[in-house]
């Protein structure tokens, strides 16, 4: 963004300048995000710096939003403390937040059942009615009949990258899901970006959720997704139990945004594989895996779930 190049140099420089009563504490950059980038600040707290056009729109609503939500919800989250404003140093907002700590699930994947439970009491505490200026997006916690340009598009361009099996049975769960009743309730608060990068792993299980920035208000099918992207082959019946707030057209509806997302995976491994700007090499194994449970939870000798 704007060609500015971050460093520690850059980072510690913006802490003294603006929050100086941290700027003895040790500065370390962490691999990974998407539209920030992240930075260790002492042992507790973590500095989130926006590298895309749109990461500070979304640093902004994390800011106002999350620290309201976050003391109900069961498991860690980067609580929002501090937001540095724009300056002479640096032209964009840019946020201190608390650390969560574990292993990201595209290097660690879950692997215990019992994250299913852990799951289900997360998203069962964030899915409360959102107030009325809740914020709202495009293309999360909407009709799924709007997602079906970009279904497409990615059906195309995951086959064109040599991964075309198996494809004509995810558009069949991808019609089911359009076939599927919309949710008619009203808006709840979404995380709405539940994937193997968004949430931290511990001893094999969920231990917190990251990334806020597309926080939303809609259909909870988008979090409900993540029985498959998530959570280990067969414990997607043991998550809807427990949550135990899923008809049968949430469920149908998740399974295709999970197909979804499985997709959108793939297809950024795919990049990463080549060297593509934007790829994520970890991504595309966790988009296999998923899609994977997909497939399976949808094959008649399984629960309808």
């Amino acid at each position: 963004m704007d060609g500015i190049e971050i460093d520690e140099n850059l980072v510690r420089s913006l802490v003294r300048e603006r929050h100086p009563d941290l700027a003895g504490l040790d500065i370390r950059r962490v691999a990974g995000g998407w539209d920030n980038q992240l930075w260790r600040l002492g042992s507790e707290l973590a500095v989130r710096m926006p590298r895309t056009e749109r990461a500070p729109a979304l640093l902004r609503k994390e800011f106002r939003w999350l620290p309201a939500l976050a003391p109900r919800l069961p498991l860690p989250v980067p609580i929002p403390l501090r937001i540095g404003e724009p300056s002479a140093l640096f032209p964009r907002p840019w946020t201190i937040a608390t650390w969560v700590p574990g292993e990201p699930a595209d290097h660690a994947p879950i692997s215990h059942d019992r994250a299913a439970d852990t799951m289900a009491a997360f998203l069962g505490a964030l899915h409360t009615e959102a107030p009325a200026d809740a914020p709202i997006s495009p293309d999360r916690g909407v009709p799924l009949r709007t997602l079906t340009d970009g279904f497409g598009k990615l059906v195309g361009e995951v086959a064109s990258g040599g991964a075309a099996d198996d494809l004509r049975h995810v558009r069949d769960i991808w019609d089911e899901a359009l076939a599927a009743p919309a949710w008619e309730g009203p808006p709840v608060w979404l995380h709405a970006d539940l994937h193997p990068a968004n949430v931290v792993v511990s001893d094999g299980t969920l231990s917190g959720v990251i990334d806020f920035g597309d926080m939303c208000a809609g259909d909870p099918a988008v979090d409900l997704a993540a029985a498959w992207v998530l959570l280990p082959a067969g414990a997607a019946p043991r998550f809807f139990d427990a949550y135990a707030r899923a008809d049968e057209a949430m469920i149908r509806r998740a399974r295709g945004l999970a197909a979804l997302k499985s997709l959108f995976l793939i297809l950024m491994g795919q990049a990463g594989e080549r060297g593509l700007p934007g790829g994520k090499p970890t991504w595309g194994p966790a988009g296999r895996a998923a899609l994977d449970r997909v497939l399976a939870s949808a094959r008649p000798d399984h629960k309808a779930h």
